[in-house]
Formats: structure tokens, C-alpha cells, sequence
């Protein structure tokens, strides 16, 4: 058995921990500790009484997670194997729906080892590394895939630089490297995604239902608005759905060849749709000038902008974001407000769509709000690491 290094934790560190809080807290911690990363660390009270077992690694606001309550249970391949294979037992249905061939097969804390995610895409296996700590335990993690995976190749996504970023290298683990971009399916879309191209995919899984609903349920006969439109996903469901036309709306200039891909791999012609290069606010000003008004508008920022002239931060200018927004939205037009900032919660989250319609004393309907689909598995008593919030409301007078 390796050697654990012991952490005391403070009272309240102690309390949270018993009742089940998975990750780490920084002022959690009782003194000063100079650990390694990827080192096994025993968590006691002040009393020295033991508490937990985890692995040391650095993340946001974590210096690692918990792994175990049992003091007898090894931090092992079998320990692995035993979290993983339970994880993807509990994905067998989608596993099997041959209309969707692209999901999260493990989710972090709520499959059970904090900092590590892995993402299936028809056959191929893409594994996201949150710390150098847990990067530590990768020849478990792949020996496990060895064992239960019939992949086709393995990558990886090291997000764990000194600012929590993509650390840039290439990305193929082992198998028979991918002739990107691969075609995946989503509840019958087609996306055009590629492992090996930077931090990005193509495609954000988490948004599954939400690309489901626009196509199902908001988007035939009207006008769609789809900003920060990243390649366009939004608005190849919105196409499919029934859209008369769709504008996207992006700052970044590799946006236009992407969303071009996207929806082309779905037979839509791209040249019936607008994609801009533009920054979100300047389209904003320019559709209003030109009195311009969008039967749905979807609105998913990124938690942090940085264009030229200003920087944007969920947190603080939602409200003003939402009010561009209502401003370019018809009578009874309908806007998907979407976050992931886990910094939040959804009652707040319902407040700044409140507080912009209440600032441009406008009524609204909300009609569905949403979080993260199943295969996305989140502790259930602590809702802060079910960091996406959907609400779909409806502008009324």
C-alpha cells in the first residue's frame, strides 16, 4: 500500500466532507501543505481522525477530490476499473441508440473520481484531464479502457496549464488515428467533429437537449438569431426544425468554415443561411438600426469574452445581454438563455432574465428551463457542479 500523505481539515472542511462534498476545498485545509501533485492523501479532522481518501491536484478552487470514505479501499487499478465500468454500464441505453453516437461515458465527481471526464464519439474515446494530479493515475485510466473499451483511438485534452487552460500538443493517445472530421449523430443531427484540432471538438455535448428542443419544438416558421453561434450547432437543429432562415453570429473568423461543415454534413445549403464574423454586440446595434426582429433567438455565451473594446462576464452583464436580445426578439418570439458558469445558480440565473425584462418593463413566459442531460452525472445534493442552466422563455407584450 503506497504511503498517504495526511491533510488536516478545518471544522467546517470536516462537516461538508461528512456530508458528502467531493471536492477539496483550498480553505478547507487546516495549515500550509506541500504535496505533490497526483500523491494519495488521507484527510483527517483536527483530531488526526481519519476521514477520507483522495488524490492531491489543483483545480480552480480544489486542491484535489475525494475518492473514498472507506479507509480499507485501495486507490488501484481495480478501484478504477470498479468507478469507470459502473459508469458506462449506466450509459448502455445510449450506447445502444443508433440515433446518437455521442455522449459523456464519464462524468468527474458524479461517476465517482473528481477531474477526469471521458467523451465517446462512434467508437472513438476522448479523455480530459482536469489537473496534473489526476494526470498522475492515467495508466490506470487507460489500462481500464484496455480492458473495457472496443475503441478505435484514444485522445486526451490536458486542461490543466497554470491558468486551468488546454495545454496544446497532440492530442492521439493510442489505436488507429481518426481521419477527422468524423460524422457523429445526435438524436438523428449530424456533426462534423474532429479530437485532434485544439482544446475544441466541434461540438458541445452538454447541449444535447437543448439542440433537441429548438429542432422539436421552436423553431419551425421563424426566424432564428443564434449568437456566439461558435460552428453552428444551434442552427443546424434550428434548419432541421423547420427555420424559414438562420443567422449565426460569431468573433471568431474559423466560425464560418466550421459552421459551413456542420451544415452541410446535414444536406441544409448554407447559402440560404447568414453566417456572420462579427462581434455579438456590434450585431446587436446593427439588427436594431436596421429594425431587424428574430423569431427565436438563442443566447449562450461563453462565462468570459475578451473582444477589443470590452470584456463580458456572465456574472455581471447577463442582464445586458438579455436586454440586446428581447430588444431583437418579435411579439411572442422565443429566447433560449443559456450559461454554463458554475459560479451561479439557477434561481439567479432566473433573476437576471427577470431583471431585463423587468428593465424594459416587457412580460415574459418562461416555458422550459433546463440543466445537464443524464449521461452529464452530477452529485445530487450539491447542485453547483451541474453548472448548466437553460431557460426558454417567451417575450409576451
Amino acid at each position: 500500500m503506497s504511503k498517504l500523505v495526511e491533510i488536516q481539515l478545518n471544522a467546517q472542511g470536516t462537516v461538508a466532507l461528512k456530508k458528502g462534498y467531493p471536492l477539496i476545498l483550498k480553505d478547507a485545509v487546516m495549515s500550509d501543505v506541500r504535496v505533490e501533485e497526483g500523491s494519495l492523501i488521507k484527510l483527517t479532522d483536527r483530531y488526526h481522525k481519519f476521514l477520507a481518501k483522495g488524490y492531491y491536484g489543483k483545480q480552480n478552487k480544489g486542491i484535489g477530490w475525494v475518492l473514498t470514505s472507506n479507509e480499507q479501499e485501495e486507490i488501484d487499478f481495480d478501484f478504477f476499473d470498479q468507478k469507470m465500468s459502473a459508469a458506462f454500464d449506466r450509459r448502455d441505453l445510449l450506447m445502444e441508440d443508433p440515433d446518437t453516437t455521442a455522449f459523456r461515458l464519464f462524468n468527474g465527481e458524479g461517476d465517482g473520481i473528481g477531474g477526469l471526464t471521458i467523451d465517446y464519439f462512434d467508437g472513438y474515446y476522448m479523455v480530459s484531464w482536469y489537473s496534473e494530479g489526476i494526470y498522475a493515475f492515467r495508466h490506470h485510466v487507460y489500462n481500464v479502457l484496455d480492458k473495457r473499451a472496443d475503441y478505435k483511438a484514444v485522445y486526451e485534452k490536458k486542461r490543466f496549464d497554470t491558468q486551468g487552460q488546454y495545454v496544446e500538443q497532440d492530442d492521439f493517445v493510442k489505436g488507429t488515428p481518426g481521419d477527422f472530421p468524423i460524422i457523429i449523430k445526435e438524436n438523428g443531427m449530424q456533426f462534423a467533429v474532429d479530437l485532434n484540432d485544439g482544446a475544441m471538438t466541434g461540438i458541445f455535448l452538454d447541449q444535447r437537449d437543448v439542440r433537441e428542443a429548438i429542432r422539436d419544438n421552436y423553431s419551425e416558421g421563424r426566424e432564428v438569431l443564434n449568437t456566439f453561434s461558435y460552428t453552428g450547432a444551434f442552427s443546424v437543429a434550428a434548419a432541421l426544425g423547420g427555420a424559414t432562415k438562420t443567422t449565426s453570429v460569431d468573433l471568431a473568423k474559423r466560425s464560418v468554415a466550421k459552421t459551413i461543415e456542420q451544415f452541410s454534413v446535414n444536406g441544409i445549403d448554407y447559402e440560404q443561411q447568414d453566417i456572420k464574423v462579427m462581434d455579438v454586440f456590434d450585431y446587436f446595434r446593427y439588427a436594431k438600426r436596421h429594425d431587424m426582429k428574430f423569431g427565436l433567438v438563442v443566447l449562450d455565451p461563453p462565462s468570459f469574452a475578451r473582444s477589443k473594446k470590452y470584456t463580458f462576464s456572465t456574472a455581471k452583464d447577463y442582464p445586458m445581454l438579455m436586454k440586446e436580445a428581447i430588444a431583437v426578439t418579435e411579439k411572442n418570439g422565443i429566447i433560449v438563455a443559456s450559461t454554463n458558469n458554475a459560479s451561479f445558480s439557477m434561481k439567479k440565473f432566473k433573476g437576471f432574465i427577470e431583471q431585463a425584462f423587468k428593465e424594459m418593463d416587457i412580460r415574459y413566459k418562461v416555458l422550459e428551463e433546463s440543466t445537464l442531460p443524464k449521461d452529464f452525472r452530477t452529485p445530487r445534493d450539491y447542485p453547483e457542479f451541474n453548472y448548466l442552466k437553460v431557460v426558454i422563455v417567451k417575450k409576451l407584450r
